[in-house]
């Protein structure tokens, strides 16, 4: 059968263009294999860089909302500047890393303390970025008044709703963030990266959605421009949207997909055992005495 009933083609190039749910989850795997072993003050650097690029979603999203204070679709266009520079750079994100290395410890290729290194590195340096990035829009008069007000709007307004209600939005955009990765996986060149990158984080501001790094640059900015050190802001604000996030990527979105992937085990690869898993310091294939092929290998088609 050539074509659909509709007369869409049902083979050729416009099919063969696509990737399958497994080879999407294969080149996820072989992303999260570049980046699970890479050393400690790379991971950190990488963090730290991508932590003050947020600054330009920051920056962004406050001039929007100054400008166009009641209007959310109009203020939010700026927003997803920062994550564009950070994903298309190749920049290590915290929320970036609730789907690849999850899905290599899920594969048991990877073990879990592996995962927490990369995700407390990613964090650290994301966070130290973060706090650079908003003390030199706090001290050096970067940003019109009006844009001031509207940047400290987004801490104060978040202390005034309830945990719950910053928990749950954050839920959703630790989801739409993993489909932002995945989608990027599936997608095969910079335009389309592009394009998937722009209209997801934008729909994470217009909807009033809370990004753990964003909040993060959001709430050092608060402090460094009010001079307060209430650990309220950090409690009742950032430690909910940093769960939300973490659940979630790795509970809505990568443990569904994975749940729906039917290759998730690998003949050529040897799996960790349980112990191994959770208590050993593996980081994938590369890390093996055995020298066992990466698991993207193994969807080699030939031409």
């Amino acid at each position: 059968m050539d074509h659909a009933p509709s007369g869409a083609p049902a083979v050729g190039w416009a099919i063969g263009d696509r990737f399958s749910t497994e080879e999407i989850f294969v080149r996820v795997l072989a992303s999260a294999e570049e980046e699970i072993d890479t050393r400690k003050q790379q991971l950190f650097f990488s963090g730290l860089t991508a932590g003050f690029a947020i600054v330009l979603t920051f920056l962004g999203h406050a001039v929007g909302v100054a400008a166009f204070p009641e209007n959310s679709l109009l203020s939010a266009i700026l927003y997803p500047v920062g994550f564009i520079y950070i994903i298309i750079g190749g920049y290590q994100l915290y929320t970036e890393n609730t789907l690849p290395p999850v899905a290599l410890v899920l594969s048991r290729i990877a073990s879990f303390p592996m995962l927490l290194r990369v995700w407390s590195i990613v964090l650290l340096g994301n966070v130290v970025g973060a706090a650079l990035g908003a003390y030199v829009l706090a001290n050096g008069q970067v940003l019109s008044p009006d844009a001031v007000q509207a940047g400290l709007a987004f801490t104060s307004e978040g202390l005034e709703k309830d945990w719950w209600a910053v928990f749950n939005r954050s839920i959703f955009a630790g989801w739409l963030v993993a489909g932002v990765v995945w989608l990027n996986h599936a997608a095969r060149d910079t335009i389309s990266r592009f394009i998937i990158i722009y209209f997801i984080f934008y729909l994470i501001a217009a909807a009033e959605l809370y990004h753990v790094i964003t909040a993060a640059c959001e709430v050092l900015f608060f402090l460094f421009v009010t001079g307060s050190a209430s650990g309220t802001v950090v409690s009742e604000f950032w430690l909910p949207i940093l769960l939300g996030n973490t659940i979630g990527g790795v509970l809505l979105f990568t443990l569904v997909n994975y749940a729906q992937t039917e290759q998730r085990r690998f003949p050529t690869i040897r799996e960790l055992n349980m112990r191994e898993l959770l208590f050993g310091w593996h980081g994938g294939t590369k890390q093996r005495s055995d020298s066992l092929e990466p698991a993207y290998q193994y969807f080699e088609k030939e031409d």
